[in-house]
């Protein structure tokens, strides 16, 4: 690794070998030295989770010809992934960590559930300034052409600027042809919900199985969200903060008789 070069580890949740890894190395190998550490099989949905109850497999691997950077693919989840590069295989500090591109959405509570911006976080918990990408495409063959501009406008911004302390970056990006995505606003997660049921079947052994389903609700109307930017055309960059504690309600807490 070149030292006068910024050291960028790139992880996801979709699995190493998803096109939108490949698009988000293809970029950070334009900005620095780059090293892979993702999981050998999809993650979505993993949240937070970490693996303490099994062990970790973590390989050498090169899926591309004549390329540089360096890639592992990662029995675990996203998060150990992270802590893996970090604790087991660099020799500093990352400068940048990015996470995706993710095959749909993170906007909203869907941040909370996501193994893209997990792994983010947790790069943020260690001190490495840290994205989350996402383009609001679920399929395979999805496009990610018109999203590496933003994304290397982002990454490059974030490298010279740092950011602030407990923050990490929630950008999405719409499922837009190039010429229509009208630009980048910064904005707040929208207060949004998902309301759920459970779609039950039965096995033909007669035993009964449950696929999680739902329908996404926002009733949140304002305009400074990142729901409303995606909407209308553009890319929603939300600053995320990792400390969970609601400070706001120390106070009235403090009220209480405890």
């Amino acid at each position: 690794m070149n030292y006068d070069r910024p050291l960028i580890l790139v992880t996801n949740d979709d699995g190493i070998n998803a096109p939108g890894i490949r698009n988000l190395i293809e970029v950070m190998n334009t900005l620095g030295d780059v090293l892979v550490v993702a999981p050998d099989a999809p993650q979505s949905g993993m949240g937070h989770a970490i693996t303490i109850n099994d062990t970790l497999y973590c390989n050498s691997i090169k899926l591309q010809k004549d390329v540089i950077h360096k890639e592992y693919s990662c029995s675990g989840t996203p998060v150990d992934c992270v802590k893996f590069a970090v604790n087991e295989i660099l020799k500093r500090k990352p400068d940048l960590c990015v996470s995706g591109i993710n095959h749909g959405s993170n906007s909203s509570i869907n941040v909370i559930y996501s193994g893209t911006m997990s792994a983010a976080v947790e790069a943020g918990t260690q001190g490495i300034p840290s994205i989350g990408f996402s383009l609001l495409d679920y399929s395979l063959d999805a496009d990610f052409e018109p999203s590496k501009k933003f994304v290397k406008a982002i990454a490059e911004e974030t490298l010279k600027n740092g950011l602030p302390k407990g923050v990490v970056l929630n950008v999405n990006i719409p499922k837009l042809k190039a010429s229509e995505i009208k630009g980048m606003k910064v904005c707040r997660q929208a207060n949004a919900h998902w309301e759920e049921k459970f779609d039950k079947r039965t096995n033909p052994l007669g035993r009964d199985y449950y696929w999680l389903s739902g329908e996404f609700v926002n009733t949140d109307k304002g305009e400074d969200t990142d729901e409303w930017a995606l909407q209308n055309g553009y890319v929603s960059v939300v600053p995320v903060q990792f400390d969970l504690t609601a400070h706001h309600a120390i106070n009235e807490l403090n009220t209480w008789d405890l």
